[in-house]
């Protein structure tokens, strides 16, 4: 682990999943959503390969490198690694470095990755300063991972201070282990740990299913497939998550600040709210507030953000979010748990592989193929 060097690693490019639409939405969201808000991209940094990003102390924007760095975006561009591991992680199938994130009072710094065995990792660096203190890493949580797709990967802060962690179905296709609807094991869910409560990790108390035996008490939510990139709104504190379809269907979770947890997103007995390949609807089977078909050039969404930004008021209170293969940026209007409106922005991101939020809640694209955008009014 190299601190404050830079990068020799050669990028790869990363394969997300196979082809899925942007077009068709569930038949209960409106077809004529009010007009969208009209906005631009601009370019404000290119990075290699940013995979994610999250917001850091003294107004920066910190990035993560797919094949092991994370520099701090300011106002004067994007800076030198602040952090190199490089040599410690792969970008063969979809792994790297796959999430960042810090605690509230940016004293922690967190990093979500894969290591050269391929199994997914969540360390912890102390921060000091603004600076990360190498010395202070510790490993946080490990899951292996059968396959060197569906890694998930992505991390967040909770409005309750607790650190949330999105995993895949463990990978190839289909879920051939049945890993979605296995609450055994973490692969195919979204994971709450209080990482300073304990070594190497608490189990909050209040989690959904601790004290029942059969199954891990870090489960938060379950039935995920490849969720890429979840989000809390800054606003209301609810949960949106991106996850990625099979074969016919992409999806957007919700769930509510005051949920107790325990959901069950279908998969792998649903896609969306279709059954897949003659699966039965679980009984407490939580549908998507939205979904979309293949029928046009989409094949893998990416969760985003609710705009809480002050730049483009009218796009306040809209749930932005993309596709991997379409790059159009689209926004979902969202009342009580329901989509009453979605709208096309009108701009292209490219390869959106994720997206960053600023402290002052400006939101920021990441092409996987380098370019570093802010979402400005038009």
């Amino acid at each position: 682990m190299k601190v404050r060097t830079r990068s020799s690693a050669i990028i790869g490019t990363i394969c997300l999943v196979a082809s899925l639409t942007l077009t068709t939405a569930s038949a209960d969201e409106p077809a004529a959503p009010r007009q969208a808000a009209k906005v631009v991209l601009t370019e404000v940094a290119t990075a290699q390969n940013p995979s994610a990003g999250t917001a850091g102390p003294g107004g920066t924007v910190w990035l993560a490198e797919r094949a092991g760095t994370v520099r701090a975006l300011d106002a004067d561009g994007l800076g030198e690694p602040v952090l190199d591991i490089s040599d410690e992680t792969t970008t063969d199938g979809e792994r790297g470095l796959l999430g960042i994130a810090f605690d509230k009072e940016f004293a922690h710094f967190y990093i979500s990755y894969t290591d050269l065995e391929g199994t997914s990792t969540v360390d912890e660096f102390a921060v000091r300063d603004g600076e990360i203190q190498s010395d202070t890493r510790r490993t946080v949580l490990t899951q292996t991972q059968p396959y060197s797709n569906h890694n998930g990967g992505d991390i967040k802060f909770g409005p309750d201070g607790y650190l949330y962690i999105a995993f895949g179905d463990g990978g190839s296709g289909g879920d051939p282990h049945g890993n979605g609807q296995n609450l055994g094991t973490l692969l195919g869910k979204l994971l709450r740990i209080d990482p300073r409560g304990g070594q190497p990790y608490a189990i909050p108390p209040d989690n959904p299913f601790v004290g029942d035996p059969n199954v891990k008490d870090e489960i938060w939510a379950y039935g995920l497939r490849n969720p890429w990139r979840f989000s809390f709104d800054a606003g209301t504190g609810d949960l949106l998550i991106g996850d990625v379809g099979q074969s016919d269907w992409e999806e957007i979770d919700w769930a509510p600040a005051d949920s107790k947890g325990g959901e069950n997103y279908g998969w792998s007995q649903m896609e969306g709210n279709h059954p897949f390949r003659g699966g039965t609807e679980p009984a407490n089977h939580v549908p998507p507030i939205h979904e979309y078909d293949r029928s046009g050039l989409g094949c893998s969404v990416t969760g985003g953000y609710v705009y809480r930004g002050e730049a483009i008021p009218d796009l306040k209170g809209q749930y932005v979010f993309s596709d991997y293969c379409d790059g159009t940026l689209r926004s979902l209007q969202i009342e009580n748990g329901k989509v009453t409106g979605v709208s096309d922005l009108g701009v292209n991101g490219g390869e959106v592989v994720s997206f960053a939020q600023g402290g002052n809640g400006e939101l920021y694209t990441l092409d996987l193929g380098g370019s570093v955008s802010r979402i400005d009014p038009a």
